[in-house]
């Protein structure tokens, strides 16, 4: 599989397996920026919030960009995500990947709103 194709499946797991599978995915001192109320999150507490816990039933990205530069990537994204009875979620989102060994770690993920 390519870089690219790693990261944008890495990505899309993010968004639809949950907690456990982004925690496996993420650096230890990560840090995550949600839209308020959550806000900037690092450490322990991304895993007990529940904007990371829940699942997305469906996930559509577009207008992907894809920046790598050695052992640093960046996606930039907008995404189009449902669950349960809320409404669509858009949101133009950003994360960035750090090569740790052989394994592509997200060191941040941010979400801007979108609607």
């Amino acid at each position: 599989m390519t870089i690219e194709a790693t990261l944008w499946d890495q990505e899309e797991r993010f968004w639809t397996q949950g907690a456990d599978s982004a925690r496996t995915m993420s650096a230890k001192n990560a840090v995550f920026v949600f839209p308020y109320p959550t806000g900037i999150l690092s450490g322990d507490a991304l895993w007990r919030e529940a904007d990371v816990a829940q699942r997305w039933r469906s996930v559509v990205m577009s207008e992907r960009v894809l920046s790598v530069e050695g052992n640093i990537a960046v996606l930039a994204y907008r995404v189009s995500a449902e669950r349960g009875d809320t409404p669509l979620y858009e949101a133009l989102c950003t994360s960035t990947y750090l090569k740790d060994d052989a394994k592509w770690l997200r060191l941040t993920h941010q979400q801007t709103p979108a609607s």
